[in-house]
């Protein structure tokens, strides 16, 4: 497992933009699979965006053409670069990964809070 801290999190109005990151500790963080999952009030925590290489390789519909993920190995640092935020974004977002490139999310960061106002 690693440990992961999210930052960035914050208030936006819609159309405008945010940039989390999700800081990692350990050794082999260019083998793990990286996500981003997210949970609004009253709802179950849905899948986002996720990646392995860096890129936007699997992500949910209703973010498709707004969010990038992207993954910076020397820092091991993963971000979500979030555009054109919709209120319907608002949640608190959290950074996952799953060792070698897996589906079973075993490391999740604390969550950070992201709304977006009207």
């Amino acid at each position: 497992q690693v440990q992961l801290v999210e930052s960035g999190g914050g208030l936006v109005q819609a159309g405008g933009s945010l940039r989390l990151s999700c800081a990692a500790s350990g050794r082999t963080f260019s083998s793990y699979a990286m996500a981003w999952f997210r949970q609004a009030p009253g709802k179950e925590r849905e899948f986002v965006i996720r990646t392995i290489s860096g890129g936007s390789e699997w992500y949910a519909d209703s973010v498709k053409g707004r969010f990038t993920i992207s993954k910076d190995n020397a820092k091991n640092t993963v971000y979500l670069q979030m555009n054109s935020l919709k209120p319907e974004d608002t949640a608190v977002y959290y950074c996952a990964a799953a060792q070698d490139g897996g589906w079973v999310y075993d490391s999740w960061g604390q969550g950070t809070q992201v709304t977006v106002s009207s």
